[in-house]
């Protein structure tokens, strides 16, 4: 299988950005093991065809838009945090893409584990300018990431600010984008009448770690969040979840 085969089975799953003159090449990923880095390189085909296959906790990866080969393809970018979108726009991808014998279950937590930490190990080992996780169209500074996952890598909650970006709706409410890869939904958020409309952030990410740990809305449900309070959620059927404080 080449390596457009292979790209067409698994959809990257986040990517690394970099400056051009500092795009890793074959040789740096080889040499991460002997770096310390938890995984190994389990097929490197020719330099020529940038990418490489990893093997880290059984599991195995595709980075693809290594230096002296094909570039890999940017993908829509929706929120940062920590850099411009300018400066986003003129930066090479290297993306990361579950393997073939993955196909399907990108969405899984311990897939999803695996990816994090590869990612912040590619990122320390190169000079990343930014982690983008491809399904909520989001960027991140590789130090505000690893902040993020490590305590969750760790055994600590969710990480939802690394894998779900919010966003405003024009009244008020908030929408996350990129919870339907891990639970098959996303939802809107709206405030209760005396909700104080600067607290919406905060309960939407506890709305994430409450929706991740019990899986889709079926049924109107109450969901009780730690330190925000009830939040209602109903859901209609191709639609996003509504959810109401309290």
């Amino acid at each position: 299988m080449d390596a457009s085969d292979r790209s067409a089975v698994c959809a990257p799953l986040a990517a690394l950005l970099y400056r051009a003159e500092a795009l890793p090449a074959l040789a740096d990923v080889l040499n991460g093991p002997k770096r310390g880095f938890g995984y190994s390189v389990s097929h490197a085909p020719d330099a020529s065809e940038g990418w490489v296959e990893l093997l880290a906790s059984g599991l195995t990866f595709d980075l693809h838009g290594l230096k002296d080969g094909p570039s890999a393809p940017a993908s829509p970018i929706a929120t940062t945090i920590g850099l411009s979108q300018p400066d986003i726009g003129e930066m090479r991808w290297l993306t990361l893409a579950p393997g073939p014998h993955l196909a399907g279950a990108g969405g899984l937590l311990p897939v999803i584990r695996v990816a994090a930490m590869l990612l912040i190990e590619l990122a320390e080992m190169s000079q990343a300018e930014g982690i983008s996780w491809i399904p909520a169209h989001l960027v991140l500074k590789p130090g505000l990431f690893g902040q993020a996952v490590m305590p969750w890598l760790e055994g600590g909650p969710f990480p939802a600010p690394a894998f779900v970006a919010m966003h405003r709706l024009d009244d008020g409410s908030m929408a996350s984008r990129g919870l339907n890869l891990l639970m098959g939904q996303e939802f809107i958020l709206q405030p209760g009448k005396s909700e104080d409309a600067s607290l919406l952030p905060r309960t939407a990410v506890r709305l994430v770690d409450w929706l991740v740990a019990h899986g889709p809305v079926l049924q109107p449900t109450r969901a009780i969040l730690a330190g925000t309070g009830a939040v209602s959620l109903e859901a209609q059927f191709g639609s996003p979840i509504l959810a109401r404080c309290d």
